[in-house]
């Protein structure tokens, strides 16, 4: 069992998790749930990362052997082949424990649409789930899996995280294969992951990007935030009533607690795109997605009315309508980004309210626009999301937020989810899913609180933690500015000299290796374990100039001397 699923004591033990669905009282969570026998199995067998981990997964993902309905009975075909992001949570050891239910052909962002009924709110039932990932974050939320996959193209892997107290990840698009996912906007599509807690969810999400990605991550990408980031917030909370206003108001507060630097900006250009999603031609891919079956779809089908309406009048905008309002979403895009200009992330509410199924019935189409005003516009400007539990409202509900970056900044903001949380630092999802990643290894003036720490922090490096060279080494007070020291390698009178370690991006290496000064230089230092890092040194003729100070065993050591 791996040390994710030994966390969990409830996880033990399959027959009670079965126990637990069968008394729940929760039909509505799964449309098919495996034998338990077989899970049982297949979890015995289980090796890798995340072995023992029960996962669930949203049913408009294939399954291999599972029928794949997208809640929908009429569209039901039974896939040979997991789709990518399922055989790669397998091959490390998860295990599926059955398909969840959504909001039909996942158009929605309630819950409640679909014929295999209205998934409720984990703790209050009369409340929904949130969509179109309904299904999955309930399984996490009542403990019937460790993670599910879901999917998002307007909010679906995140709306239903808020109001169920979950993690959910929402990658950059396409670094997560959607093949094998039934379509909803296949522009927007992205699959996503629900856990507890972060790394949990980032385990997984690193194990699904690791796989075949439709797009591969750019040689400079960052892998944490700066010490004190820069988190936009909205200036105005449209769609808020006071309670969750003061609740977000907390969770920018403890943002700031934990050495955010906030600052407000309009989100005009935000929320117009998140209105074009569903109000304008971009539906039109739904349409593609799903008009074909839905307009010759037979009477007991099972078609949900009102996704049905959608898609058909999907049906009728042009090409060139479509066109245009791309245009427009990149005009909204260049100017939303440009409010972002000098900030780390943007923080927002995950949702802006938690209704009751009756309101939704009541009204099915205002109510889902209403939740989207935070969500919608993300995957329109290729941005990367991480929504996090964030306490309560004064009515009981379950609130969240949201931290968003653009497109393959994902490690940024998984790091400031975890400072939010309160969770360690760790490499985030990205580092250990397959982006380019080198470490560097500092010993004087890059060193953490030091003058030039800002050259590896201002090019997304992380910092890893303390290093000790072998005992081949001297070091020397260099006559700089900045004061710094240099590193050099003996032969003989060789000491241990104290350092750190950063990973960073390939390309930010270079960049770094462009800028640096005489006569530092880069190469490879021998630490104590007998490994090899990438560090700095300095040439032989600097050190015969500057003043020994190897006694010191370091450069802070040295200074405090």
């Amino acid at each position: 069992m791996s040390e994710l699923a030994s966390k969990s004591s409830a996880m033990n033990d399959v027959s009670e998790i079965y126990r637990r669905i069968e008394n729940s009282g929760r039909s509505e969570v799964f449309i098919h749930l495996r034998q338990q026998a077989d899970v049982e199995r297949d979890r015995r067998r289980a090796t890798g990362p995340l072995a023992g981990l029960l996962l669930a997964v949203k049913d408009n993902v294939d399954v291999a052997g599972v029928p794949t309905t997208a809640a929908c009975p009429g569209f039901s075909y039974c896939p040979d082949a997991d789709a990518p992001a399922v055989a790669a949570l397998k091959a490390a050891g998860a295990v599926v424990i059955g398909k969840t239910n959504l909001d039909q052909f996942a158009t929605g962002l309630v819950g409640t649409r679909s014929p295999y009924g209205a998934v409720r709110d984990s703790r209050r039932p009369e409340y929904i789930s949130g969509g179109s990932s309904s299904g999955s974050a309930v399984a996490v939320a009542l403990g019937f899996a460790d993670i599910a996959i879901g999917t998002d193209t307007a909010g679906s892997g995140r709306v239903p995280a808020g109001l169920q107290g979950l993690v959910g990840i929402k990658p950059t698009i396409g670094v997560v294969s959607t093949e094998g996912v039934v379509p909803a906007c296949a522009s927007y599509d992205c699959v996503t992951i629900f856990a507890t807690d972060l790394a949990t969810a980032q385990a997984a999400m690193a194990v699904m990007s690791s796989g075949a990605p439709q797009r591969s991550w750019p040689a400079d990408i960052p892998l944490a935030a700066p010490p004190a980031p820069r988190v936009a917030v909205p200036a105005e909370l449209p769609e808020l009533d006071a309670a969750w206003r003061s609740a977000f108001e907390a969770a920018v507060h403890r943002a700031r607690a934990a050495g955010c630097d906030t600052v407000p900006v309009a989100m005009d250009s935000f929320f117009t795109a998140a209105d074009l999603l569903y109000n304008g031609a971009l539906v039109a891919e739904r349409w593609d997605a799903a008009g074909g079956f839905v307009s010759r779809a037979i009477p007991d089908a099972g078609l949900d009315p009102t996704v049905a309406a959608i898609i058909m009048a999907a049906g009728r905008h042009s090409a060139a309508d479509l066109l245009r309002d791309r245009r427009r979403v990149q005009e909204l895009r260049s100017e939303a980004l440009a409010q972002l200009a000098g900030c780390d992330a943007l923080l927002v509410p995950t949702a802006p309210t938690h209704p009751r199924i009756a309101d939704v019935a009541a009204d099915p189409v205002a109510v889902n626009a209403r939740m989207g005003r935070y969500t919608n516009f993300c995957n329109l400007f290729d941005m990367c999301a991480v929504a996090i539990p964030a306490g309560t409202v004064a009515d009981g509900a379950q609130f969240g937020i949201t931290l968003l970056a653009p497109a393959f900044h994902d490690a940024v903001i998984a790091d400031l989810a975890g400072r939010l949380l309160g969770e360690p630092s760790a490499a985030g999802w990205p580092e250990r899913g397959g982006a380019a990643v080198t470490e560097l290894a500092v010993f004087g003036a890059h060193l953490r609180g030091q003058p030039l720490e800002h050259q590896l922090t201002s090019r997304g490096a992380r910092w890893v933690g303390a290093v000790k060279t072998a005992p081949h080494y001297r070091l020397y007070a260099l006559d700089t500015v900045p004061a710094k020291p240099g590193l050099v390698r003996v032969t003989q009178g060789g000491a241990t000299i104290v350092g750190e370690r950063w990973a960073l991006s390939r390309a930010a290496l270079g960049d770094f290796l462009d800028e640096l000064p005489q006569p530092m230089m880069l190469g490879k230092v021998e630490l104590d374990d007998g490994s090899w890092i990438t560090g700095f040194g300095c040439d032989h003729a600097a050190a015969e100039h500057g003043r020994d100070i190897t006694q010191y065993g370091g450069w802070l050591a040295a200074l405090a001397g």
